[in-house]
């Protein structure tokens, strides 16, 4: 079988062999450059994958970053908003722009991208034209990337004249490799690939040249960009694929809850109850079985205590479909908790099997996965991942591993 039959797609590494008196052309040393750039990106698209390495988080212009700073900058907004119009309503200015900081990336070609400095977007000029508008409205999502690019720079006039063509007097004589800002109005193409190797069906199918960095949704496009309306959680963070992990759960790890409230929240009483818990991205049904999930009761109290008993429970409601989101796992006996218990809950992700068929990454991190509806938890230290970007999810890229948390009983506050 042929490289053209098993669909190769790696470009031949033909090496320059220099001897003596070899007369060397400018396509020679052009194709040497390219045997080297290949060699380069090889181990990095195939060995170590692609993403963002560091840095590159996407900011409003002017926001400051303060939590509280919500009311104050939405009516420092109005106000610019209010003097940006004229008496005519024809000179508002939009003021929707965002700041990308300095960092490195690698696109899926293992080509590096480079931002040196901040670099401020005015996203409408870069949104392009055609993409402004949608059923007659002004879009308000748009999604903001990095893509690598490059220009030949320093014209420098030439010696020698080809015997085979004409050649003007000036050649340039670098090339500038830079980046490029996208911003676009159309939802970008997940990358679903599960391998990066050359043939495979999921590698000739899937170009991804754009690092996406961030979603900026509800844009108002005559005020400032603020803060909460950036999601940068689509970034891809660097690696060969994107681990599956756990991004949300109903319960606040290590929280006392009353007998009552933690009856609730296990189900004891209502088949409407249990536990839940989202993940980033599809995690196979099949391999939500029985033993995957523990609960585990470590009697306290007063006097000798530490006893402890597996509660009984069972999945609810998983869907016939072959890939899920989430699962809610209930209590199925009557045993009842008493003060000072605490509830032990295991998630078993080694043998949770995501799209791809790999163990979901659910190492619980400092115990920051946070709460499903978002609302009630923020950790008191560490509130953000160390790659600036949050929420917590679980997960430490290694992938497998346990996914453990519990919580407290008390009789009343």
């Amino acid at each position: 079988m042929t490289e053209t039959e098993t669909g190769f797609a790696v470009r031949a590494l033909r090496r320059l062999r220099y001897f003596h008196g070899q007369l060397l052309g400018a396509r020679d040393l052009q194709r040497e450059q390219a045997y080297l750039r290949e060699k380069i990106a090889l181990p990095v698209r195939y060995l170590l994958g692609y993403g963002v390495v560091c840095g590159l988080l996407v900011e409003g212009v002017g926001d400051h970053h303060d939590s509280a700073a919500d009311t104050t900058d939405e009516s420092a907004a109005k106000t610019d908003e209010s003097a940006a119009d004229t008496t005519d309503g024809k000179d508002r200015r939009r003021r929707a722009r965002v700041r990308i900081t300095p960092g490195l990336g690698v696109d899926d070609r293992g080509e590096h991208i480079v931002v040196r400095r901040d670099c401020d977007v005015d996203l409408w000029e870069a949104l392009p034209p055609d993409e402004r508008t949608r059923e007659g409205r002004e879009v308000t999502t748009v999604w903001v990337g990095v893509a690598y690019d490059e220009e030949a720079v320093e014209p420098t006039r030439t010696v020698f004249t080809s015997g085979c063509s004409d050649s003007s007097d000036c050649e340039f004589g670098w090339t500038d490799e830079r980046h490029r800002v996208v911003v676009t109005s159309k939802q970008p193409e997940p990358d679903q690939r599960c391998e990066r190797c050359p043939g495979a069906d999921d590698d000739r199918d899937c170009e991804h040249p754009v690092l996406w960095l961030a979603r900026i949704d509800e844009i108002d496009w005559f005020r400032p960009v603020r803060g909460h309306r950036i999601d940068m959680t689509i970034r891809r963070p660097f690696g060969r694929r994107v681990p599956t992990v756990i991004t949300g759960i109903n319960w606040i790890h290590g929280h006392t809850y009353t007998i009552e409230e933690a009856s609730a929240l296990l189900g004891t009483h209502k088949e409407s109850g249990g536990l839940r818990v989202a993940f980033s991205d599809d995690v196979r049904t099949d391999s939500l079985r029985r033993g995957v999930v523990d609960i585990q009761v470590i009697e306290g109290g007063a006097g000798r205590n530490a006893d402890s008993w597996f509660m009984g429970g069972a999945f609810q409601d998983l869907p016939e479909t072959e890939y899920t989101r989430g699962f809610r796992y209930r209590q199925t006996t009557r045993e009842v908790l008493q003060d000072d218990d605490r509830v032990m809950i295991t998630v078993r992700a080694g043998f949770l099997l995501d799209r791809c068929c790999r163990p979901v990454d659910g190492t619980h991190v400092g115990g920051r996965v946070p709460l499903i509806d978002g609302e009630g938890y923020t950790p008191d230290s560490c509130p953000v991942p160390p790659g600036g970007v949050g929420p917590w999810t679980s997960g430490t890229g290694a992938g497998g591993d346990t996914f453990e948390s519990w919580f407290f009983v008390r009789e009343e506050r």
